[in-house]
């Protein structure tokens, strides 16, 4: 076989997703002809890109050199394709972003620019204005949906936790349930279009059986983890928001509520290459932020711990 650019693609989705499902999902094919395809990959290259984990999959040493390869050839080839035919320079393009994940901007748009640095970004006003990329946050309520102009990545998928303050009654449980924070008050932000505060409120009164009080505040989650850890009150966060000074971030007993982190974007504002850019530099910020949250990576290894043998 001739190595192509959709098998390099298909090289970096398995490598940002961290699994062969998950990358077959995101580049709309199926498991199976993505396994297929990975193995031709790895007959024709010699051998193993990847290590088959228990959790997914790893890069292996050999692989961490061809990921790197490939993704500057998507990237040289992205630009070759945005070059001015006429005189060969590069024009600049100023991208449109709304975002309901501000955790994952800055790295995204910074690891952007040194494989782009052509590209400009422009913040949108609010959920309503018109863009040509996003990060969001999807959960069941969300309304997002991938239309015939709109398309979607997922970049990382994880489950809902409770940030509580550090003195709260429940700090010597691992894993609280969400019944027993039935008497919380629940500070959550103010309406972003992701309908986050909608999703929160069901998901407490379900487990409760009763209504609870909910608190919807002008403020961003930094801004309200102040407010927790002053003792106001309990917020549900992805489990890889870092916790703030005075709170205890913990995973909910049976872990009821899961979110995703998504790469949402304008499919006649952005080539195959560009998003294969903005994919692979969201994916690595949200690495380095789940980074720094150690009460989720104490919750994957005794979720996901293997088997003893």
């Amino acid at each position: 076989m001739d190595l192509e650019l959709r098998h390099l693609r298909v090289l970096c989705a398995i490598a940002d997703t961290g699994s062969v499902g998950r990358a077959a999902a995101a580049i709309g094919a199926s498991q199976p002809a993505t396994s297929t395809q990975l193995r031709r990959i790895e007959r024709h290259l010699g051998a193993m890109v990847f290590e088959r984990t228990a959790a997914g999959v790893v890069p292996t040493t050999f692989g961490a050199e061809v990921l790197a390869a490939a993704r500057e050839v998507l990237a040289r080839v992205d630009r070759l394709g945005d070059a001015v035919a006429a005189n060969g320079e590069r024009p600049h393009r100023e991208l449109r972003v709304a975002t309901g994940c501000p955790a994952l901007l800055p790295g995204t748009l910074a690891r952007t620019r040194q494989l782009r640095p052509e590209i400009r970004f422009s913040l949108t006003a609010g959920p309503d204005e018109p863009f040509d990329l996003a990060l969001a946050l999807d959960h069941p309520d969300s309304g997002l949906r991938p239309t015939p102009t709109l398309a979607a990545r997922v970049l990382a998928t994880e489950p809902v936790f409770v940030a509580l303050p550090a003195a709260h009654p429940l700090r010597h449980h691992a894993e609280p349930a969400l019944a027993d924070l039935a008497g919380e008050t629940w500070l959550l932000p103010a309406a972003d279009g992701t309908a986050w505060p909608v999703f929160v409120r069901a998901a407490c009164e379900s487990a409760t059986a009763k209504p609870v009080a909910v608190s919807q505040l002008p403020y961003g989650q930094r801004e309200i983890q102040d407010l927790v850890a002053a003792g106001l009150g309990a917020t549900l966060v992805p489990a890889s928001t870092p916790p703030a000074a005075g709170v205890l971030i913990k995973p909910l007993l049976g872990a009821p509520l899961w979110l995703r982190y998504v790469l949402l974007w304008r499919r006649a504002a952005l080539g195959p290459a560009l998003v294969d850019t903005l994919f692979g530099a969201a994916t690595a910020a949200y690495r380095e932020l789940a980074a720094g949250a150690p009460h989720l990576h104490s919750w994957a290894s005794r979720t996901f711990r293997p088997p003893r043998t």
